[in-house]
């Protein structure tokens, strides 16, 4: 019986240290994706400024026809 322990004692040392680096795996935190970098996303240069569009020049009628 003491031999069958001895030859069992590496197979339990190695599910054991195999458990701990799946556990470690599963639970660690995702890095953020190398290709979701805030400056690859602007496709029109100054998309962020704002132009401001007086009011009664977007009310314009058009007498045609």
């Amino acid at each position: 019986m003491v031999i069958v322990a001895c030859l069992l004692l590496p197979v339990a040392a190695f599910v054991l240290y195999g458990m701990n680096r799946i556990e470690d795996w599963l639970t660690r935190t995702p890095q953020p994706a190398r290709h979701a970098q805030p400056w690859h996303l602007r496709l029109i240069p100054g998309g962020k400024q704002e132009t401001l569009v007086p009011a009664q020049a977007s009310h314009r009628r058009s007498d045609a026809a």
